[in-house]
């Protein structure tokens, strides 16, 4: 098994598959925080299977971006993949340490469920409200927020900072990924962590510049080169 790493500044980021990454790790994280693929963009396999940027943009916007990896899976096999990997990133947090994962309503319930499967105490749902520069869609109503399935590695005692329940924003004006998602939002979510944070999915490396503003120590995991290149970058600059 062989993967490139790199430590810029209090960040090390590693470019090969979670799966595979994971076990190399040291442990001691007080937080993981991820945006993995979520693989709801079709309910039938051939929809599945198109090209990230045909499911998840729209036709004046593709090409933008790079493509990513592992959006393909369907209910049962993206119920065990979530699983494997979040039962492996909770063997590296701390007691008492917070999981975050985003996913869209499609995948809410399936990523419930793979949290607690994995052994997270489930704790709740935090929704991403993007506002009403979301596209709308006549006769229905407007998909207009994301969410956050959250929970704990065990107990977690009630003592520090809170953060908000609901964060509403739009999506950035600038995004670096097909599913990009503000900085601003990340460092909101952390605004409860005090120590080094775990993203098995880094994508363009949000989490991480969230976790560099904050003075956080971070730990990213990327499989695509593409986005593990704009991702060093962005952390470097």
């Amino acid at each position: 098994m062989s993967f490139r790493s790199e430590l810029i500044g209090n960040s090390t980021i590693h470019l090969g598959d979670a799966l595979e990454v994971l076990p190399t790790l040291q442990g001691g994280f007080a937080a993981v925080l991820c945006d993995p693929p979520y693989c709801s963009g079709g309910t039938t396999a051939p929809e599945r299977l198109r090209l990230t940027s045909a499911k998840y943009q729209s036709s004046e916007h593709r090409g933008l971006y790079p493509e990513f990896a592992g959006d393909t899976r369907d209910q049962r096999s993206f119920l065990a993949w979530s699983t494997l990997w979040l039962s492996r990133a909770r063997a590296l947090t701390a007691p008492g340490g917070l999981v975050g994962v985003f996913t869209d309503w499609r995948q809410l319930p399936v990523t419930s469920d793979a949290l607690q499967c994995a052994g997270w105490v489930w704790r709740g749902v935090v929704p991403w409200d993007k506002t009403e520069a979301s596209r709308p869609q006549q006769g229905r109503y407007r998909v207009q927020a994301e969410y956050v399935v959250w929970g704990t590695n065990g107990p977690r005692a009630l003592a520090g900072p809170t953060a908000p329940g609901v964060f509403r924003m739009p999506k950035p004006n600038k995004k670096h990924h097909i599913a990009g998602k503000p900085v601003e939002l990340m460092e909101g979510l952390l605004r409860i962590v005090d120590g080094p944070v775990l993203d098995p999915f880094m994508g363009s490396g949000t989490v991480g510049l969230a976790c560099q503003a904050r003075g956080l120590p971070y730990v990213g995991i990327e499989c695509e080169p593409a986005y593990f290149e704009i991702a060093r970058q962005r952390l470097a600059a």
